[in-house]
């Protein structure tokens, strides 16, 4: 056990992570050592940062909390904490069964967790908390070349089916300097890729004064010198900022690359799940992407086994990914969440073993378009940043390639490339899931 050490398990998104970073930077600041995702927990404290999206994401939070809980039992820790989406819902159910915990913390009052451990009254006694929040001294746990850049918290849009609104309120975007400083500093530091994150990031700045900003932002941010690559996850279809199309296809660093979460495609479906967008306008809004920004890759995800789909529904769904051939494409089997609409007023009907069947069909499907996909890309020349080495290759993304989620491209270690650094490459080879590549051009 080393003492003042503090290990920290991030689990779930992205957005998570940038919380675990913002507690690890402000706790280091103040005498602590802090290590992320470790296999094998040496600190005296754990802080457990939690996910409570859907029920398996939840079974794993409680499980890694339990997996800890024995380690406090043995000696092995001596603090054991949580944070996150899960302890923000279900704060008191928490309490009750697991008191084994010494502390829980939300989503949005976890930075308070250091006034805690040094028994201060509040955490104004250390920082003024609205300027933690704000501060962009995080302690990174991705490869030092990219960073997540958190845009806003919460979501306005209360589909059927999520309980993201739920956990984390309204939508609230950050002010559009606070984030162009937070990517200044993090250049200075090294940093020249941007995974731009949200719940939601086409409605960023609505609540601000009423106007989509999310277009004026990235290009405010592109502007940035140092700034290589911008990526943008988690867009919305319904009422899209058409002038992010611009945005993208004008603008060499910002990628080619969109995140759209579109679930389905049967205006049955979507209207049983309040998606605002019918099948007609998504298709629409695909055509347009596709005509105006050439070349882009739009990453998707797609629900199966939403109450009430009808064999017919499903079939929508599978002739539209054939028609849309997304680059990238994800898919889950819906599972009823308490409190969200419709896992309380919905009879979740769709049997388990016909929700995985259509699931296994529709990645099936994907699979096929994913290979055809990267072997259009043989003998193209591309660009890629290489995050690390591994075995025999150095591995790297080219900008159609999110972190961890997206094929990355393997060039053979003999050619001697650095980590974090921007090569040309030639594309020799591919699997549904890998790029091989050469700097012999």
């Amino acid at each position: 056990m080393i003492k003042k050490q503090v290990d920290i398990i991030t689990m779930g998104c992205s957005k998570n992570l940038v919380d675990s970073e913002k507690l690890m930077g402000l706790m280091e600041r103040h005498g602590y050592k802090c290590v992320h995702d470790s296999e094998d927990p040496q600190g005296e404290i754990v802080v457990v940062n939690t996910c409570g999206f859907i029920n398996d994401a939840k079974e794993e939070s409680i499980n890694m909390i339990l997996q800890m809980a024995q380690l406090k039992a043995e000696g092995l820790i001596r603090k054991l904490y949580v944070m996150g989406c899960l302890s923000e819902r279900y704060l008191a159910d928490l309490e009750k069964e697991l008191p084994e915990v010494d502390g829980y913390y939300g989503k949005f009052n976890y930075l308070k967790l250091l006034g805690d451990l040094d028994k201060l009254d509040n955490i104004d006694s250390i920082e003024n908390l609205e300027r933690v929040e704000s501060q962009t001294d995080r302690k990174l746990t991705t490869p030092s070349h990219y960073a997540y850049i958190k845009i806003s918290e919460g979501c306005d849009r209360h589909c059927a089916y999520c309980a993201i609104p739920l956990i984390t309120g309204r939508h609230r975007s950050r002010p559009q300097e606070d984030i162009l400083n937070e990517v200044r500093q993090l250049v200075k530091r090294g940093v020249s890729e941007f995974q731009v994150i949200a719940q939601e990031l086409t409605y960023y700045g609505v609540d601000l004064d009423g106007n989509q900003q999310i277009a004026e932002l990235i290009e405010r941010m592109a502007d940035i010198e140092g700034v290589r690559w911008i990526r943008l996850h988690y867009a919305y279809p319904a009422h899209f900022p058409w002038e992010l199309l611009r945005v993208i296809r004008e603008r060499n660093n910002v990628c080619c690359y969109l995140d759209i979460a579109l679930q389905h495609i049967s205006d049955n479906m979507l209207t049983a799940m309040r998606r605002h967008v019918t099948k007609e306008e998504t298709y629409e809004l695909i055509r347009r992407m596709r005509e105006e920004v050439p070349g882009i890759n739009i990453r998707t995800t797609l629900m199966v086994g939403f109450p009430g789909e009808t064999e017919d529904d499903f079939k929508e769904l599978l002739e539209f990914t054939r028609w849309a051939r997304f680059e990238r494409m994800g898919a889950f089997a819906y599972s009823a969440e308490e409190g969200t609409w419709s896992g309380d007023k919905l009879k979740d009907d769709v049997p388990e073993e016909v929700k995985q069947e259509r699931l296994s069909r529709l990645m099936r499907l994907q699979q096929r378009i994913s290979e055809e996909k990267s072997a259009e890309l043989v003998g193209k020349v591309l660009t890629i940043v290489v995050d690390r080495q591994e075995g025999e290759y150095f591995v790297g993304r080219s900008e159609y390639s999110s972190p961890e989620v997206d094929p990355e491209v393997l060039v053979k270690e003999a050619e001697n490339l650095e980590i974090g650094k921007y090569y040309t490459v030639k594309i020799i080879g591919s699997e549904e899931f890998d790029l091989y590549a050469t700097t012999e051009i």
